[in-house]
């Protein structure tokens, strides 16, 4: 993560795409290296959201048309992972989606969140509202050291 953190910008958003796809990534790292080196942090926060959503969007896109081989290779999902994700969705609906940056269960919600065919709009607006308060939760804690 280091090495994507000296690229600026650039590296936090490829930290943050992958880290929302298929690398156990931190992207939080990069952005708090950033923070701490007087980079922007509307912009920091914006480019470390767009990536991260946009790795979602894909996992989405996966779910959406991909077969399960696909998932398990790519994403290394097991078809549990993905049922389990779904029976969340049963439980707690659409919402569960504001959840999709939490560790673990992020990536498969966002992958069955494709695999249920829910609404590309509803997704993006839930996804995209979750993995921003994150980051500027991130973002207040180091500025505020």
């Amino acid at each position: 993560m280091a090495v994507l953190a000296e690229y600026g910008y650039i590296g936090l958003f490829i930290a943050s795409f992958l880290a929302a796809t298929i690398l156990p990534l931190s992207s939080e790292f990069v952005l708090i290296y950033l923070l701490l080196n007087n980079y922007d942090p509307f912009l920091s926060i914006t480019v470390a959201t767009t990536g991260n959503v946009l790795g979602s969007f894909v996992n989405h896109a996966l779910g959406f048309w991909g077969s399960f081989l696909v998932m398990e290779r790519l994403l290394r999902l097991s078809k549990t992972e993905i049922a389990r994700s779904e029976q969340r969705f049963n439980k707690y609906g659409v919402f569960s989606l504001l959840f999709a940056w939490v560790p673990i269960i992020g990536d498969p919600l966002t992958v069955a969140a494709g695999v249920l065919k829910i609404n590309i709009y509803l997704f993006l607006i839930l996804v995209t509202a979750g993995k921003l308060f994150r980051y500027i939760i991130v973002g207040i804690s180091v500025l505020a050291l």
